[in-house]
């Protein structure tokens, strides 16, 4: 008997996570033709007042990394809102992943990783995807990673 996606997330130990409002005037997804488009999500939110965190300072990569995967679980959540079923995933298209990473860090791959693994985990060959992941200066919050994704669907 084949599992469903919800059952692998399951099987992990994890839930999908409640989609909340955006903070701004966007949308959290947009839908064209048969493109699901997700709005980047971040990860960890800060607690005001507390230092913005560098991965590769104060966030070590396996941190970051289970902020990716975090970041992903959101994104899985999402895909669930916008589509109400996982069997209408064609497939996982692109991620975008950036890391708020200290200008030494090289790791970048290795963070994004988190969410990548997870998509192929609980999709299978629908969750193999193309990706960018990049070092950024900052994000909005003082988030350690922000990911994005495209994502192909049937009818």
């Amino acid at each position: 008997m084949k599992s469903t996606v919800e059952e692998r997330i399951r099987s992990l130990g994890l839930e999908l996570p409640v989609v909340t409002t955006p903070r701004g005037n966007f949308r959290s997804y947009a839908i064209s033709n048969n493109m699901l488009y997700l709005s980047g999500k971040g990860a960890p939110l800060r607690e005001e007042g507390v230092a913005v965190p560098k991965v590769g300072q104060e966030v070590t990569v396996e941190q970051a990394r289970a902020y990716a995967q975090e970041v992903g679980l959101y994104l899985l959540a999402l895909i669930k809102e916008a589509l109400e079923d996982f069997d209408r995933v064609q497939r996982v298209v692109k991620i975008f992943g950036m890391v708020n990473a200290d200008p030494n860090f090289t790791s970048h791959t290795e963070v994004i990783n988190g969410c990548s693994d997870l998509f192929v985990t609980v999709l299978g060959e629908r969750g193999e995807h193309a990706r960018s992941a990049i070092g950024v200066g900052s994000l909005p919050k003082g988030f350690a990673v922000e990911i994005e994704a495209i994502v192909e669907f049937s009818g």
